[in-house]
């Protein structure tokens, strides 16, 4: 069973990859209109899957300070992945001659980011099926901008939108290596599900705190502040409200 909800997540997450080319027909400004509120829900998803689920089941086996530390190497492992490329789509190469290899560094970064993602899925349908369940959430809402920026730098560097889509796809698919080696090890390597829990709490921490948050408070608005502060509840809402289906 924990297979089977594990690769049918990891695959539509694969397939969030194709998301960009439905956008394509949208004005830059209705699209970061909407972003920038799918953003908001994926903070308040991000957080409360981890305050809400993944705190809770690391409490229920043993939250030490090892527990801690493995919080700590989630931020840092998200933070050298940031600092290979980052994900928002305004973040561009400079010069022209710069941006096929900027591209292909893109998809490094993306393809690595995509695997842990696989990772993390797959540990937490081992610990519990509702936290698994709230886990992909959090993790598809997150992979939607960033799939549409990907797919925006890949366009920039020169690709075609059928090549820009398939080298998405390729890079989304380590998301199922990820997942079904988590799976294997799992079995093999004892804790290793409590261990890639915390990491991918600290990871959630970090990309909700200095990934998203900052794109936030580039609306100054306060009416569409309001908005960004209610989809941001309602993220948490709805994390906790798998809690009840348990």
């Amino acid at each position: 069973m924990v297979w089977s909800y594990t690769l049918i997540s990891v695959i539509i997450v694969s397939l969030v990859s194709f998301v960009g080319v439905l956008f394509l027909s949208l004005k830059k400004e209705k699209l970061e209109h909407f972003l920038i509120y799918l953003v908001s829900f994926s903070v308040g998803a991000m957080l409360g899957d981890v305050f809400i689920h993944i705190i809770p089941t690391l409490g229920k086996k043993s939250f030490s300070v090892v527990s801690g530390i493995y919080f700590l190497f989630g931020i840092i492992i998200f933070f050298i992945i940031e600092k290979i490329i980052h994900w928002h789509h305004c973040h561009k190469a400079e010069h022209e001659h710069l941006a096929k290899p900027f591209a292909l560094m893109n998809l490094i970064g993306d393809g690595l980011h995509n695997f842990l993602d696989g990772a993390i899925i797959a540990a937490a349908f081992m610990a519990d099926t509702t936290l698994g369940v709230a886990t992909v959430i959090a993790v598809v809402l997150h992979e939607i901008p960033q799939e549409i920026g990907d797919f925006g730098v890949l366009l920039y560097a020169g690709y075609s939108k059928r090549k820009a889509l398939a080298c998405n796809f390729l890079s989304a698919l380590l998301a199922i290596v990820g997942g079904a080696l988590t799976l294997i090890l799992g079995v093999i390597v004892d804790g290793l599900t409590l261990i890639l829990l915390a990491v991918a709490g600290g990871g959630f921490i970090y990309i909700a705190g200095t990934d998203l948050m900052p794109e936030l408070h580039r609306e100054c608005r306060r009416c569409r502040a309001v908005y960004q502060l209610i989809m941001i509840a309602a993220g948490i809402v709805l994390m906790w409200l798998l809690t009840l289906v348990e």
